[in-house]
Order: C-alpha cells, then structure tokens, then sequence
C-alpha cells in the first residue's frame, strides 16, 4: 500500500505497509516517537501498539473533552 498521506504520519520504513500491520507495531513508528517514548507509554498506560494508542480511554476521553468544547457556549 503507497500512501502519500502517511508520508506525514510514519516513519519512512514504514509507509508502504499495511494499515494492519502499522497498527500492531510500536507507537514509534509514528513521526516524532521514538523508541523511548514508546517505551514510557508502555510503562505508564500500557500502550503497546499504535492500535492501543487509538483505543486508549485516556486519549479518546481528551479528544471527546476538547471537541465539545469547540462547541461550548
């Protein structure tokens, strides 16, 4: 799969893989993740892949919070 939007979202070694298999691998293979970070979400909420990262309640609790409150009046 070449996907030119991913250019901006993954690690070069990874664009041309599968949507399912970016979403098995380690958060860092996402831009601006390292090994280390990776590592620390692990420890700390137990995120191991980037499909955890999505599913994570923490992060789908703040993107519901900061997307009402665009709507806030």
């Amino acid at each position: 799969m070449t996907n030119e939007s991913l250019r901006e979202v993954l690690d070069k070694e990874w664009e041309n893989k599968s949507l399912r298999e970016i979403c098995m691998a380690s958060p860092a293979v996402l831009q601006g993740l390292s090994e280390k970070d990776a590592e620390l979400l692990k420890q700390a909420l137990g995120i191991k892949t980037v499909a955890d990262l999505a599913h994570n309640k923490f992060f789908r609790w703040a993107l519901a919070l900061s997307t009402l409150a665009e709507y806030e009046k």
